[in-house]
């Protein structure tokens, strides 16, 4: 692990002056609360010994440690298998449906924030594993998506995208709106609606840059990661509850015998059920692993056509076409969809990305936002709650799979569509499975809302 320190006192005397533990703070204040906004130096580029850390001058010390990728793939799941313990002991968790690794990685992203704040020591975690685990979770689904599963969801399909579409408008309207009633910058209000929240952090590194040279918004980059850090906070919270109420209410249930998309159920891992042999696996790991390596080489031509897809996307989309074609080609192949093997694959993914995600939030770079993001972020939550309950699970049947799909709703609205699966999946393991909205709403989120929300971009940096 690397320990970096301040690079000279000149600069730690700066820091100091302009009264913030780390560059990120200042520079949000400067927009927050109206004074005049400066860049803050990065401090922080000259690795020093470990023992030097504590020579760096009166009373002053930060310390970056940089944890290496097998560890930070180690500490994930010891990071989920706390939040499962702690799930276990407090069952309104499991009640109300957070995910284990959401549990556990806001635990872990609090530990982070206390050796900051305690100790000055920022902790950064090597993320290279999550984004492999992305692409054989988003596989995974691909590999369950049968055409009989995609002609059912024809309709559904059709009218969440609408909804999801005229959400993504109220998002941007609210952030706007809320941003001026605050007196903030013009550019602000958008980065505060869907480039950091329906977006996420990749649209935001994407699309920061460019509302930065537009509207000379110097630390468009900080403002716009902060907004997608904390709404994957509040994604991760309320997608699961939304769910509940609405089970509850409706008195809901699903389907009592079908396999679940992804994990298994509680009822089967208390009962041992879950038994999966090496054959099984294996033979799951070596087609999930085919489908992904055909994913980089088709991104490769799809890119010299001068058209940019994420890989995740291609990946899924190549595994929606094989998991359709290879069994009619070749009917005694063993294929792996709808199997025990992939569920848990796809569910081990899932957790750890996530785990790994919240974990590696750097909730210090929230502290010095002031009152005006969190006003502004508490409007996009109850606006984004309202439209779930009066617009998406109406619109959507108000069914069983509704609720679901309400569930990841919530995810995708605030934070990203690993979030929504992640909500929905905590539903399905108590209450069952339901097959539609893990078919539709990851080809929504996934795909369509990315180029549907570029377009509404590219009109509001004009």
């Amino acid at each position: 692990m690397k320990v970096q320190g301040f690079q000279n006192a000149a600069s730690r005397q700066k820091s100091l002056r302009l009264g913030c533990r780390g560059r990120f703070p200042c520079q949000y204040r400067a927009y927050f609360s109206g004074s005049i906004p400066r860049r803050v130096p990065d401090f922080r580029q000259q690795t020093v010994a470990a023992a030097d850390v504590a020579n760096l001058g009166e009373g002053w010390r930060v310390a970056a440690i940089q944890v290496p990728g097998l560890l930070s793939f180690t500490i994930a799941i010891l990071v989920f298998f706390v939040g499962a313990t702690l799930n276990h002991l407090f069952p309104i968790l499991t009640r109300w449906s957070i995910p284990e690794a959401v549990t556990g990685g806001m635990l872990a992203a609090v530990v982070t924030l206390l050796a900051y704040t305690l100790f000055d020591i920022e902790i950064s975690f090597a993320l290279q594993a999550r984004d492999l685990l992305l692409l054989y979770f988003f596989t995974g689904i691909g590999l369950n998506a049968r055409l009989t599963d995609l002609a059912a969801g024809g309709r559904p399909f059709l009218i969440l995208l609408v909804i999801t579409v005229a959400f993504l408008i109220i998002q941007n309207l609210t952030a706007i709106g809320t941003s001026a009633a605050l007196g903030l910058p013009r550019g602000i209000d958008i980065l505060l609606g869907s480039i950091s929240l329906i977006g996420g952090h990749g649209t935001t590194i994407a699309w920061a840059p460019i509302v930065s040279s537009r509207f000379g918004v110097t630390n468009a980059m900080e403002v716009g990661i902060a907004s997608a850090t904390l709404g994957l906070v509040i994604a991760s919270l309320i997608g699961g509850p939304i769910a509940q109420r609405l089970i509850a209410r409706y008195h809901l249930s699903g389907p009592a015998n079908e396999e679940l998309t992804i994990g298994v159920s509680h009822k089967s891992a208390r009962e041992h059920d879950d038994e999966v042999s090496a054959v099984s696996l294996l033979r799951t790991l070596f087609v999930t692993n085919i489908a992904i390596l055909t994913g980089y080489a088709l991104e490769e031509v799809i890119e010299e056509t001068g058209f940019k897809l994420p890989l995740f996307v291609v990946c899924l989309l190549v595994a929606i076409v094989m998991t359709n074609v290879v069994p009619l080609a070749a009917p005694r192949l063993p294929w792996p969809t709808r199997s025990r093997a992939l569920s848990l694959i796809s569910d081990l993914s899932l957790n750890v990305f996530l785990s790994m995600s919240l974990m590696s939030m750097q909730l210090w770079a929230l502290s010095g936002l002031g009152l005006s993001l969190i006003l502004v972020l508490g409007a996009q939550t109850c606006v984004t709650v309202i439209y779930i309950l009066f617009v998406v699970f109406p619109a959507m049947g108000r069914n069983y799979d509704a609720a679901v799909i309400s569930a990841g709703f919530g995810g995708i609205a605030l934070g990203a569509t690993p979030t929504a699966i992640a909500n929905m999946t905590a539903v399905t393991k108590i209450h069952g499975a339901s097959s539609m909205a893990f078919i539709i709403l990851p080809l929504v989120s996934a795909f369509f809302i990315d180029l549907i929300n570029a377009a509404v971009l590219g009109y509001l940096v004009q």
